[in-house]
């Protein structure tokens, strides 16, 4: 039941986060709004990310958990309000806050409510709930919003973390203490998973002007998809033969994939590559969470799920910005290469003893 309850805000967050994705920037009507809207979004998310662990130190899990729920749904309201681009921005920014929290919040205390012995699991189970969510609510929000108006998916959109707060009150009655430092962690864990994030970020950003509009979609459907399925498969495997024994199969996996973009006039390679690129991708997910919550006491879970998730955005910003900047000259076949060995150039940090240490044991929570 604790670990269901976890989940709760997860589920609530990623629907709320998933379904305006694509309506609020139709709502914007330019391209200069729509992006100052997104942008908004992800800026404060970041900021409030690396924040959350101090809130949750000093509110606790259940009411830092309830504060970003509130945050990222009833903003949502103002959509229906005005279509100025000041308040898209200002809700928006707003709603980057409460999606951070929750998410930081949630995703540590997930990790808290499952069995040592079980934690690669519990940290799959945070990135299926949430990957789940963008499959469905994503293109949902675009097909309501076309076929019954924008006011249904901003009022679901409001709505939907509401009901995952009646999930906090099965949580334990004491909030877990939290220091919001994160310990021991390290470096080398985060950049080689903000090495992974990079990546996605370009395929995201360029994949669907490399490949072409028909086999774009499909391309940017089976990753995602594959990237949950694997998530799930590494934390059931990992915690039976060792999480850091994934680490370097992620690395390749992923490089592989990504080189395989390269190959933008044939199909057959781009869904190869993008189903490769899935699987390694979500092995690093669940792999890296899971080591970097083994490394620190379960005082420092938020600050972990923190440095995890601002890894996570500004990877994904910084593969779009420096490839950007890089495809003018090289054009599309070789950024893809180049961003393969950039991710293969990880196997060093992932080879070092202190990135491959084995998990200690963490006394169960029941």
């Amino acid at each position: 039941m604790k670990t269901t309850a976890a989940l709760a805000p997860i589920a609530g967050a990623s629907i709320a986060f998933y379904l305006p994705l694509a309506v609020v920037p139709l709502v914007a009507g330019s391209a200069r709004a729509a992006g100052l809207s997104t942008g908004s979004f992800l800026v404060a998310g970041v900021l409030f990310e690396l924040a959350t662990p101090r809130i949750v130190a000093r509110l606790g899990y259940r009411r830092s958990l309830a504060a970003g729920l509130l945050l990222l749904g009833l903003p949502a309201l103002l959509f229906l309000a005005s279509d100025a681009t000041p308040v898209l921005v200002a809700a928006n920014a707003v709603r980057g806050t409460g999606f951070a929290i929750a998410t930081v919040a949630g995703s540590a205390l997930t990790a808290l409510a499952v069995p040592a012995r079980r934690r690669g699991e519990g940290v799959a189970l945070v990135g299926v709930v949430s990957g789940a969510g963008g499959l469905v609510a994503l293109p949902l929000g675009l097909w309501a919003a076309h076929r019954y108006g924008y006011a249904p998916v901003f009022v679901v959109t409001a709505v939907a973390p509401l009901f995952a707060l009646a999930g906090l009150r099965h949580l334990p009655s004491a909030d877990v203490s939290d220091t919001g430092r994160a310990g021991s962690v390290g470096w080398r864990l985060p950049l080689i998973f903000a090495a992974g994030t990079a990546a996605a970020g370009v395929l995201v950003t360029f994949a669907p002007l490399a490949i072409g509009a028909t086999i774009a979609p499909i391309a940017l459907f089976v990753q995602p998809a594959v990237t949950t399925a694997a998530r799930w498969i590494a934390g059931r495997v990992g915690d039976r033969i060792g999480q850091s024994a994934l680490l370097l199969p992620g690395i390749l996996l992923s490089a592989g994939g990504m080189a395989a973009f390269a190959g933008t006039g044939s199909a057959a390679l781009v869904l190869l590559g993008a189903a490769t690129f899935g699987a390694g991708f979500g092995i690093l997910q669940n792999v890296t969470l899971t080591m970097m919550y083994a490394r620190v006491p379960r005082s420092s879970y938020s600050a972990v799920s923190a440095v995890w998730n601002a890894a996570y955005d500004l990877g994904m910003a910084a593969g779009a910005l420096g490839v950007g900047a890089l495809i003018p000259a090289v054009g599309y076949p070789a950024a893809f290469l180049l961003t393969a060995a950039a991710m293969l150039s990880t196997i060093l940090l992932a080879g070092s003893r202190k990135a491959s240490v084995p998990m200690r044991a963490v006394p169960d929570m029941g």
